[in-house]
């Protein structure tokens, strides 16, 4: 990696993205670049994006952060929650197969879903991350016999929403979560994958060949030749590798050798049609030997020879599943292996003016039974079973039966793209704890801090949502997402607009800033918190001005930021200090000096977070140790895996913000004692919502 010394950024360059980029147009109508540049200084140039979202209240149930609502008038990254399951449920891969949860691998496709117009459809997307915990695990059992395991924590997608698994419906504990007859979305329980043994195997390649293959021995006279020549040929031409590939390895297990070539050059709309072939009489009786229909079919060859013949002549679209040939000894054969798994069909006739009309066999059911086909059969074309924009519907009985504790166990979790995955048939909800940035086509690194999205239309939102009759007042977290003052919100006033609608409306607001800016709204802040309705954090990583200039260079410096709490407290608005993130080797032995100084100051509470480095974020961490404390950077990386486990991240909520393991004791101690000694509070005391109304209307808490 190319280390660059780029002056007043943090990152040096754009790791690569883990998604797919989207087409994002800057407009610079009227949100000028605004940066703090210093004479003889290059700095990238900072791209102000619109950000188009409808909405400006974002909720979650984290246990970790302290709040469930948030306003994010700049986009940056979202927090995480961690939940798990047991490790043998099967999860849907994105070519349709099936695999423990316990085995998948970061990277891997799979199949989450995403709400487009008026349905919630499948789609692909993919592993991001995946880690264990031991938990106590419970058992649900649905109506139509499907079985998943999971801890308490865990959320499942039902017919009203997301719900844990376990809750209270009041005091302690309370949350949605389920309740008998909750109707679970999906579709139900997953089949078994068949045993790949030399019976499935005679299956599939008769079902292949007999569907897509051709075999003949042909005689002919040759001129100038007494008597006939004779010629030998099987060829099977597909446009899919997968099934040459799966036809060409089991046929050499029986004894036949083929050769790969190109059948037809791929032409315009169409890719390269691929073939297999052998020309010896041994090997093409061989392989007619093969493809011959058995007297008496097992259940495995049953299995071999639908997943074949699908593969050969099946089609999977619009949700529809169909077998189509003219042969009618094939077509029986499908008709009677259909019939003995139990599969309801509808057969058609498409072509009955042809000497052999096309029967087309159509399995019904919908997307539950064709799963249960592709699953039972094992089909090699992984394009033939998508099931990408599917409406998520089913018939199947997925009410909840019983909710059982199973006792401790050792669980897994995953992180996906699309923030779900489907487990066992059922939607089931993940930890969702990454960049935004790469969430919207940027990178993490130089892109995060270069690319802002701006929602110019926060305040109006903002002002819609409160109005609402649906709106319950509680406290509003900001600068969840990215600092709401940074640098260009001098110029675009976005958060202070958004203030004066939660002023207007007495909405109870917690902001956390690294910015000397936030003291320009005092007059909206003091008003409400008159009411209770306002407090401050003030983050202040450390009091050594030159290291804060490497680590955060385009924020105010740490005499700045206790200037900030100082007009604060002044002005009577709570306020405290957030000691984020504390780095293990680097800033921890501040915490005693860095209290100390805050409550001098006149922070009245505080709070710390240890250093996170999730996913791009920790290959952009070591980067700026190697460019900036090469020295030190073994000790700082050493401790960060001491605390998390052997890794460089923890995602699992209870542990994600403080870390695990006798230096993270060593800290928490630390900050305890500190605590004492400057005489502050652990946290602020809550806010209150009493005051809440509805401008020219009565307030909503009693409504």
């Amino acid at each position: 990696m190319e280390h660059r010394n780029i002056t007043g950024r943090g990152a040096a360059h754009n790791p690569k993205n883990r998604f797919e980029r989207i087409e994002v147009e800057p407009d610079l109508d009227h949100l000028d670049e605004f940066d703090e540049l210093e004479d003889g200084e290059t700095r990238p140039d900072t791209v102000y994006l619109r950000d188009y979202s409808r909405s400006i209240i974002t909720t979650n149930d984290s246990p970790d952060v302290g709040f469930d609502a948030s306003v994010n008038p700049y986009r940056g990254c979202s927090h995480g929650c961690s939940y798990c399951m047991d490790g043998d449920t099967p999860i849907l891969m994105a070519d349709g197969n099936i695999r423990p949860l316990e085995e998948l691998r970061v990277g891997e496709g799979i199949i989450g879903t995403v709400v487009r117009g008026r349905y919630r459809r499948y789609a692909k997307t993919r592993v991001l991350d995946h880690w264990q915990t031991r938990k106590r695990a419970y058992r649900i059992t649905l109506g139509d016999g499907t079985s998943l395991v999971a801890s308490g924590d865990h959320r499942f997608l039902t017919e009203r929403g997301w719900k844990f698994v376990t809750g209270t419906g009041c005091g302690e504990g309370q949350r949605p979560h389920l309740t008998m007859n909750n109707k679970l979305m999906g579709m139900g329980a997953f089949a078994l994958s068949p045993e790949i043994d030399r019976n499935y195997k005679l299956g599939y390649l008769c079902g292949l060949i007999r569907g897509d293959g051709h075999i003949g021995t042909y005689a002919y006279k040759r001129n100038g030749r007494v008597g006939t020549s004779v010629v030998h040929r099987f060829r099977l031409a597909l446009c899919d590798h997968e099934a040459l590939e799966r036809a060409s390895k089991y046929l050499l297990e029986f004894g036949v050798k083929t050769q790969s070539f190109v059948f037809q050059e791929a032409l315009i709309g169409r890719k390269d049609i691929h073939a297999i072939r052998s020309s010896s009489r041994g090997n093409v009786e061989r392989v007619a030997d093969v493809a011959a229909f058995p007297s008496s079919p097992s259940e495995s060859w049953r299995k071999g020879f639908l997943a074949g013949i699908f593969d050969a002549e099946g089609s999977h679209l619009a949700n529809t599943l169909r077998i189509s040939n003219t042969d009618p000894e094939i077509v029986e054969r499908v008709m009677e292996s259909l019939k003995f798994f139990g599969f309801l069909f509808i057969v058609e006739v498409s072509s009955k003016n042809r000497n052999r009309p096309m029967k087309v066999v159509r399995i019904c059911g919908g997307l539950r039974e064709h799963l249960r086909f592709f699953h039972i059969t094992n089909p090699a074309i992984s394009r033939k079973r998508s099931i990408e924009g599917i409406a998520i519907k089913s018939g199947a009985d997925l009410r909840v039966k019983s909710i059982e504790t199973v006792g401790e166990r050792t669980l897994y979790d995953i992180m996906t793209g699309t923030g779900d995955f489907i487990a066992n048939g059922i939607v089931s909800h993940n930890c969702f704890a990454r960049p935004n940035h790469e969430y919207l086509g940027f990178s993490a690194g130089l892109d995060f801090e270069t690319r802002i999205m701006v929602k110019e239309d926060a305040p109006e939102l903002l002002r819609k949502e409160l109005s609402s009759k649906k709106w319950k007042s509680r406290t509003l977290a900001m600068s969840v997402a990215t600092d709401a003052y940074q640098p260009v919100e001098r110029k675009l006033e976005i958060t202070r607009r958004c203030l004066e609608v939660l002023a207007e409306f007495r909405n109870p607001v917690a902001i956390v800033t690294k910015n000397h800016l936030v003291t320009r709204d005092i007059d909206l802040l003091s008003e409400l918190a008159e009411n209770n309705a306002a407090s401050v954090m003030v983050s202040l990583t450390t009091l050594d001005d030159d290291l804060r200039r490497r680590m955060e260079p385009r924020t105010s410096s740490p005499s700045r930021r206790l200037a900030t709490i100082e007009k604060l407290s002044g002005a009577g608005i709570p306020v405290g200090v957030m000691a984020a993130p504390v780095i293990p080797g680097l800033t921890d032995h501040e915490l005693p000096k860095l209290l100390e100084a805050a409550a001098e100051a006149g922070a009245v509470s505080a709070g710390y977070t240890m250093l996170r480095l999730p996913y791009a974020v920790a290959p952009l961490f070591e980067d700026w140790l190697v460019r900036n404390y090469p020295d030190r950077r073994g000790k700082i990386l050493n401790r960060i895996r001491e605390i998390r486990g052997g890794k460089l991240n923890d995602p699992r909520f209870g542990s994600r913000m403080k870390g695990e393991g006798f230096y993270a004791d060593h800290v928490s101690k630390l900050f305890a004692v500190a605590v004492r000694k400057a005489g502050l509070r652990g946290k602020h005391a809550p806010l209150s919502a009493e005051a809440f109304r509805v401008p020219g209307g009565q307030p909503s808490l009693f409504d």
